[in-house]
This record gives structure tokens, C-alpha cells and sequence, in this order.
């Protein structure tokens, strides 16, 4: 009898041997959605509350940042935290979104872009992004503010706020695998952080206009660059930057250099030109947030 309840026992622990692992295994994907970088997207009409297309192209968004993330659930992550980081942060139709994830919206946000991101994570996909603001190319190019900056360098080298946000990432130990938007910010990107995947959805003309394909060939690319980057998530390394940090911050207007000068953490480098040290990717990236976001008349 004895030898008779050994079999099954010895069958029972070793297929939980074998599936165990499996089931246990956590594949977090952490996603960044901007707005700009969107299929069809080439001005204001599509960006803000006030434009005519914006409803429109905010389900667009949102059908983007739902083809990655089901795509991420299908390759095997069993978890996906979505960053809405365009313009007020509440962009995305969070209804419409896969029921099993969660969503970062509005600001201020310490780490930005980026929060939520931690070292639990695997793989950082960037949707909807856009180039430099120092790119003589790209749709809507920009770095944080079209309005106000003219250029971010971080240890002297010019950023895309990809960069930016891949210094964040890497930070946590955290590679970037994959990147939709036009073909500028695609080129920048992978020259910056390496062999990523990148889905290109539109090719700029112009600023403000842009060659484009259509919302269902772009859900598909990304389905298919989302799938593709897990599937070589081992290959991917985390971009680091050597610390201290140098940030350099250079306005479009002058008073804002000279105010935050004012300020002995802040070295004023000319007349539209501030210089920030801080003792890693956290510190300026809040110092950031603050110089973009501070008002004396914010309330409550």
C-alpha cells in the first residue's frame, strides 16, 4: 500500500517542479505614453482640450497604449504600469484600457515622465514620443516645454525626453525595449540607447506635418514591436549616465534663468542658460519638474 502512494506523490512533485517556475516568474513592463508621436498627430487641433481633433486623437492614444499592452500580457508580463504623460496627464480613456493594469495621471510628478518606475520592473516601452527640441527634424519636436525650453543636456550631451526618461529608467537597472513615433525620434533614440525596437507610425515633413499610415497599421506595428521586444528583453542593457549629474537648462525667455540664479544650487552659464548638479537622475529630475511646474499662484 505504502509503495502504491509513492507513485502518485513522486508524479505530483515533479510536475510541480516543472510548472512551478513558470507560474511564479513576474515579467513587469513599465509604459510611457506621450502624445505627439501618435499616428496622425501634426499640431495643436490633436494635442490639447481646446483642439478641434483632440477627442479623436485621444482615442487614438489610448488604442496605441492598448496594443502594447496587450501585446506586453500576450508575450508573457504579468504586469504593465502605464504612464499618461502628455500635456495634463489625462489623456488616456483609463475604461478602455485592459482591466488588469494600473495608471499614473496628472502632475507634479518627482520622477516625471517615469513614475512609478522602480527596480521590480523589466522593460520600459516609450508610445507616442517625439524628438529633441535641438533636432533640426521631427513632428512637434520639443524637449518637456515647446513653449519654454530651448535645450536639456544632461553631462553635456543634448536630450530627448527619451533620454531623459531611459537615465530614469536606468537608474532602477532598467532598460528601454521599445519606442513608437515618428521616424526622427525612432532614429534618436536607438542612436542614443542602442538596438531597440521602434515602430514607426508617420515620417515628418515638416513641424507640423508628417507623412502618416493609418490608426489600424499602427495598432498592428506595435502589437508586433511590443511582442518582438519581449521576446529579446535579455539583450537590452539599462542606459546609465555617470553621476554627479549635470543638468543644463537653457530658456527660450530670459527672466527664468535670471530668477533661478537667485537660488545658490544654481549656476546661471549666460543669459538664457542655468546649470544644475545633482547627485543623480532623482535629484534632477525633480529639480525639473519643479523649474516647469512651480507658479506662486498654485492652489490649492
Amino acid at each position: 500500500m505504502r509503495k502504491l502512494l509513492v507513485f502518485p506523490l513522486v508524479a505530483l512533485l515533479c510536475c510541480h517542479s516543472l510548472t512551478s517556475p513558470a507560474q511564479t516568474r513576474k515579467l513587469k513592463i513599465y509604459i510611457s505614453a506621450d502624445m505627439e508621436g501618435v499616428v496622425g498627430v501634426v499640431t495643436a487641433d490633436q494635442l490639447g482640450p481646446q483642439g478641434f481633433e483632440y477627442n479623436r486623437f485621444r482615442e487614438f492614444m489610448t488604442e496605441e497604449v492598448k496594443a502594447a499592452t496587450e501585446a506586453a500580457f500576450e508575450a508573457g508580463a504579468t504586469e504593465v504600469v502605464i504612464s499618461d504623460s502628455h500635456g495634463n496627464g489625462e489623456n488616456l480613456l483609463i475604461e478602455k484600457l485592459p482591466r488588469n493594469v494600473t495608471v499614473v495621471r496628472s502632475w507634479p510628478r518627482p520622477l516625471m515622465m517615469m513614475q512609478g518606475i522602480d527596480e521590480t520592473f523589466d522593460g520600459v516601452i516609450f508610445i507616442g514620443y517625439h524628438a529633441s527640441t535641438n533636432n533640426v527634424a521631427g513632428v512637434r519636436a520639443h524637449t518637456i516645454s515647446s513653449a519654454r525650453l530651448a535645450d536639456v543636456r544632461l553631462n553635456g550631451t543634448s536630450m530627448p525626453e527619451a533620454g531623459i526618461n531611459a537615465a530614469i529608467a536606468g537608474y532602477f537597472n532598467v532598460p528601454v525595449i521599445m519606442i513608437s513615433g515618428d521616424d526622427v525620434i525612432v532614429k534618436e533614440a536607438t542612436d542614443l540607447l542602442g538596438n531597440i525596437e521602434g515602430a514607426t507610425v508617420k515620417w515628418a515633413v515638416s513641424f507640423h506635418a508628417a507623412k502618416t499610415v493609418t490608426p489600424e497599421i499602427a495598432y498592428e506595428l506595435i502589437r508586433q514591436k511590443t511582442r518582438k521586444a519581449i521576446a529579446r528583453i535579455k539583450e537590452f542593457k539599462p542606459y546609465k549616465i555617470a553621476q554627479p549629474v549635470q543638468l543644463d537648462v537653457r530658456f527660450k525667455a530670459y527672466r527664468p534663468a535670471e530668477l533661478l540664479a537667485y537660488l545658490p544650487i544654481v549656476e546661471r552659464t549666460d543669459s538664457h542658460s542655468i546649470r544644475f548638479r545633482g547627485r543623480d537622475i532623482i535629484e534632477v529630475s525633480k529639480f525639473l519638474e519643479f523649474i516647469t511646474n512651480y507658479e506662486p499662484s498654485l492652489e490649492p
